[in-house]
């Protein structure tokens, strides 16, 4: 199995608008985003634990 770690072109671009918003944020605001980033990839983990687990 050939798994890609990479991002797609549009990912890439994507990634690009994100940098330029994120660009003109003050500390306290980035903290929470980086926050509410960390749960919801705790969230999709647990999510595709439970979707392995089930034989889905």
């Amino acid at each position: 199995m050939n798994i890609s770690t990479g991002l797609s072109f549009e990912q890439e671009f994507s990634l690009r608008v994100y940098q330029q918003q994120v660009e003109h944020l003050d500390l306290p605001t980035v903290q929470d985003l980086l926050l509410e980033v960390v749960r919801q990839s705790m969230v999709k983990e647990n999510l595709f634990k439970e979707l392995i687990k089930n034989g889905i």
